[in-house]
């Protein structure tokens, strides 16, 4: 049984066309169509749904969404994954084909009058093509990208050549390399100053490892921009996004109705939606389980979520109208799903 997900976004089985050393621990794979196919259309901060060996992950596009003769993504060898870099890094080679869904887009770049990119690590990956599109239209933007050393940070000459192309008066300005073994971490507060004067409207994305993205929040909501960062999550931090405390009282049991299946489940307490319902033979695309990618997006037709993502915005959170039933519950003791 295939889902409205399913239904709605392509599953390609595409060739690895080349793969190429970006930085220390960091290959880019070029994906392309086997019959030279044009590939489905992307923004910047869309990613992508890869099959690697066993398991699927989520890599971001780094490429330039105006060429559609191929994918990029970039990939950090990281021993501590789940599978899904090292299948990349050593079982991966250029002539295999792959699968990939998508493209999705949870960290759209929304429109501006200037830019801060704030990138940890391999999280420059999806702030490089807004980085290339904020260019592109001529307006104002900087990124800082931060790392472990200058050996390990992928795409420094393609960012530095952006800057110069960029037209600013001084160019080089627009990107600032922080290497932590000469510069220590990013310096968030001089990064942020200014942005809380009245009238500016910078938009601030920032993405890489959890320290950052909590540091970066705390620091906007201190300066009163919190609304102003999008952030975008490799896992999902330790605490619950909303602070709560209240997980046997938030944990109740409740009822799904699967409406375009006709099935309905009780999910229990410490039992997700998604596992619920799949023991009922309903087939959810998922990947994450930790609420961070939005592979497992479901349109609620009914009954009001408990979010506990950190992919939907607060304004989609009180809209109610979709959930990511790996992780978010029910509030209302029943929902009726799009499944």
């Amino acid at each position: 049984m295939t889902t409205a997900r399913e239904e709605q976004e392509p599953c390609l089985d595409l060739l690895v066309h080349r793969m190429t050393w970006e930085a220390d621990g960091v290959l880019s794979v070029e994906l392309t169509h086997p019959e030279g196919k044009p590939l489905p259309a992307w923004e910047p901060g869309a990613h992508l749904d890869l099959v690697a060996g066993e398991h699927t992950r989520q890599y971001s596009l780094c490429g330039d969404p105006r060429d559609s003769g191929r994918y990029r993504i970039g990939v950090l060898n990281e021993p501590s994954s789940r599978g899904g870099s090292r299948y990349v890094h050593t079982a991966l080679r250029p002539g295999a084909t792959v699968t990939v869904r998508g493209p999705r887009n949870h960290f759209r770049m929304v429109p501006a009058e200037r830019y801060l990119f704030l990138a940890g690590g391999i999280g420059i990956t999806p702030l490089l093509p807004m980085a290339r599109e904020a260019a592109r239209q001529g307006i104002p933007w900087r990124l800082v990208h931060g790392g472990r050393c200058r050996d390990a940070m992928a795409f420094g000459a393609e960012l530095a050549e952006l800057a110069q192309q960029s037209g600013l008066a001084e160019p080089a300005g627009a990107v600032l390399l922080h290497p932590q073994d000469e510069r220590g971490h990013i310096d968030l507060e001089a990064a942020l100053t200014g942005l809380d004067a009245p009238g500016d409207g910078t938009l601030v994305y920032c993405c890489g490892p959890e320290p950052l993205l909590a540091a970066a929040e705390e620091r906007c909501a201190a300066l009163g921009i919190a609304d102003r960062l999008r952030v975008e999550r490799f896992a999902a931090p330790a605490t619950r996004r909303d602070g709560r405390d209240d997980e046997v009282e938030a944990d109740a049991e409740f009822e799904v109705e699967c409406r375009r299946s006709g099935r309905t489940v009780r999910v229990g307490s410490g039992t997700s939606v998604i596992d619920a319902v799949e023991s009922v033979g309903v087939s959810v695309p998922s990947s994450c389980r930790d609420g961070i990618c939005g592979t497992c997006e479901t349109r609620v037709l009914d009954g009001t979520p408990d979010h506990r993502d950190y992919v939907l915005s607060e304004a989609e959170h009180a809209a109610g109208e979709s959930m990511m039933i790996c992780v978010s519950r029910c509030s209302s003791g029943r929902l009726v799903l799009d499944l």
